[in-house]
């Protein structure tokens, strides 16, 4: 009778539960909740240890543990960034709030309690997965300066550059009053939040710090295609949580998502496969990669509107235009973007905004512009592409220069001689003898 009892008091217990959780979450959903977690940790994945394990395998292996060592510590601070004043300034929603800025009222998640929500899901998740993005862009610029850039500085320019110029465009895209939001700019996943800015910034800080010692005179190759491989495969993998996460549903629209996701990665990585195949007389894998991901940055605006087709031909396009992007950077500007940044994120990033319009009807499963015509929401985008192209670059300046004053941006000489792995951190990636 003892146990009955207990087993009475307990169902009685969760009748309450279960009555009064409608109330506290009204509109929450168990399965867009439970896939929004899912793609919180892919993308997170992202950065580590997918872009640390690619870009790790690109530089010289005297280098390796610099770059993972400056993806690992992008992550923690732009975590507790976030927290602090990064939510608040991208996604804040009173007090200060305006068209340009989210303002303070969500500092230190100020106002967000346990059941607040953003649409179908928990407001923590929300907070969460907007999080992982904050990480990974300025994470993406570590590939403009590796191999001659002080610890110290990536850090400061890092957690200034989120606030100062990532958290401003995502309220502007993605916030609710945001300006370019209200004038209907579409980036799905953040074409321009997430490429555009870490692309343009990345060309301009790499101008800035100045070349690698070595460079252009001589071309050192990736020390680990091995490394790269991986590190692809794994970004890949992850993209789907950027890019399918980025409807905040598990719905028709995430489907659609992941769907034309995957082909435009793959259409891409084939392209530029034959590009060097024809060019080289060999197919190589670092190029293969390459293009990869190429198609990743280029389909992430437009993910939410083409169809399938539409997916091919940006992945074609995407391989094509950031091939020779590469090759114009590298070669014949002679600019040392090292990982290729600009040409492959903020090109692809800024491509596949801009081409956007002319793909959302072709095909079928194109869920097309709605009431907006084509050439409408083309000048739409173009101004959103100006836009946050001009903020990126002037922002950019300001938070290199004014870091100049205060710290050295640059390592010696010896330095870069030695490697930043033992200079700066003490230990190297690899023991022999």
């Amino acid at each position: 009778m003892t146990i009955l009892n207990c087993g009475r008091r307990v169902a009685v217990a969760l009748l309450f539960a279960l009555a009064a959780a409608p109330a506290a979450f009204a509109d929450t959903n168990s399965g867009d909740t439970a896939w929004v977690l899912t793609a919180t940790a892919l993308v997170l994945m992202m950065t580590l240890p997918a872009l640390a394990l690619f870009y790790g395998g690109l530089v010289q292996s005297k280098n390796v543990l610099s770059v993972l060592s400056q993806c690992v510590v992008i992550a923690c601070l732009m975590s507790v960034a976030w927290f602090f004043v990064g939510y608040s300034i991208a996604f804040g929603d009173g007090g200060e709030a305006n068209a340009f800025w989210g303002g303070l009222g969500k500092a230190f998640l100020n106002g967000v309690e346990a059941d607040s929500e953003v649409g179908t899901l928990p407001e923590t998740v929300f907070i969460m997965f907007q999080m992982t993005f904050a990480i990974i862009t300025p994470a993406l610029i570590v590939g403009a300066y590796p191999e001659r850039t002080t610890f110290l500085s990536v850090l400061l320019f890092s957690v200034l550059w989120m606030l100062l110029v990532y958290a401003p465009v995502a309220h502007w895209v993605w916030g609710s009053g945001g300006w370019l939001f209200e004038q209907g700019v579409r980036d799905f996943a953040g074409g321009l939040v997430v490429h555009a800015t870490a692309g343009t910034s990345a060309i301009v800080f790499a101008l800035l710090v100045g070349k690698r010692k070595h460079f252009p005179n001589e071309m050192r190759p990736p020390h680990s295609p091995i490394l790269v491989m991986i590190g692809a495969g794994m970004l890949w993998v992850g993209w789907y949580g950027f890019n399918a996460g980025s409807a905040l549903s598990a719905g028709s629209s995430a489907g659609n998502a992941m769907l034309v996701t995957h082909l435009s990665a793959s259409t891409a990585a084939i392209v530029w496969m034959a590009i060097e195949w024809i060019k080289f007389g060999r197919p190589g894998l670092v190029g293969t990669v390459t293009g990869l991901v190429a198609g990743l940055a280029t389909i992430t605006p437009a993910a939410g509107s083409v169809g399938p087709v539409g997916a091919v031909i940006i992945g074609a396009v995407a391989a094509i235009v950031c091939y020779y992007a590469v090759a114009l950077i590298r070669n014949r500007l002679k600019i040392d973007d090292s990982l290729d940044v600009f040409a492959v994120h903020g090109v692809g990033g800024v491509l596949g905004t801009l081409m956007l319009p002319f793909l959302a009807t072709v095909g079928a499963l194109a869920p097309g512009l709605g009431e907006v015509s084509m050439g409408q929401q083309a000048w739409v985008q173009i101004q959103g592409v100006l836009a946050v192209v001009a903020w990126s670059v002037g922002m950019t300046v300001v938070i290199v220069k004014v870091m100049g004053l205060f710290t050295s941006i640059r390592v010696k000489q010896e330095a870069e001689i030695e490697g930043l792995d033992m200079s700066a951190h003490g230990e190297r990636a690899y023991h022999t003898g």
